[in-house]
């Protein structure tokens, strides 16, 4: 079962408390961004990926705008279930954007980033990235994966909600940033089911098919043993 979950920026807890007492072995977890445990390098944080390395599931996560990069970008960087992927332990990888997996026979587009709201706090502390905004270039590499499958995929995976959910809960922006614009025409040309996107750091089901998460372990699907009922 592949299930989604927001920011965990570092907190395994997370991964031991009770909302993920529903992951079993051979599942997998994809968080939506701020994943968080590759922030210092320290052999404390070793000593946590080293635990993350012991669970019997996957855990995934697409990159947001707590994240290290300098870290990210010196990972070894394969091919895994047809997108790219930077390996951080056996079982944990991070997705990087505009890839699309084919992961436990689903279809997922992945799209990490986002634009930090502590931008000038960080820059102070030495700790804001240039690339934590996707380029063009990742753009168009997004739009060309999809265009390999007609730009249907089942479930698009991302940090930031595309612009027009944002809206429902935020309403209008002052301004309309290259990635907003990014996910907001994506939201109208791909075929998806499902979107997943922790940003916004709350649990709650947006119109049929979008979906804001962040403690919460959702999976994909409805279990077998709970469909039909009311």
């Amino acid at each position: 079962m592949i299930y989604i979950t927001g920011d965990t920026h570092g907190d395994i807890a997370r991964f031991s408390g009770a909302g993920a007492r529903c992951l079993k072995k051979g599942d997998t977890v994809i968080v939506c961004g701020d994943f968080g445990f590759l922030w210092d390098g320290s052999p404390e944080e070793e000593k946590v990926l080293d635990k993350l390395a012991k669970k019997k599931y996957q855990i995934l996560f697409v990159d947001g705008t707590h994240e290290n990069f300098d870290l990210l970008r010196k990972l070894p960087q394969e091919e895994w279930c047809g997108g790219q992927v930077h390996k951080v332990r056996e079982n944990v990888l991070h997705l990087m954007r505009g890839q699309v997996f084919e992961i436990e026979g689903k279809r997922i587009f992945t799209f990490g980033g986002g634009e930090n709201p502590d931008k000038e706090i960080r820059l102070e502390a030495k700790r804001w990235w240039e690339c934590e905004m996707p380029t063009v270039q990742e753009m168009r590499v997004g739009v060309q994966n999809l265009d390999r499958f007609d730009r249907k995929v089942d479930y698009i995976v991302t940090h930031e909600p595309p612009l027009r959910v944002r809206g429902m809960l935020l309403g209008d922006p002052n301004y309309i940033n290259a990635l907003e614009a990014f996910l907001d025409e994506l939201s109208k040309a791909a075929a998806y089911e499902k979107w997943f996107f922790g940003s916004l750091h709350i649990d709650r089901k947006l119109s049929g098919k979008n979906y804001a998460v962040f403690r919460q372990f959702i999976p994909v699907e409805e279990p077998a043993g709970r469909k039909g009922r009311r």
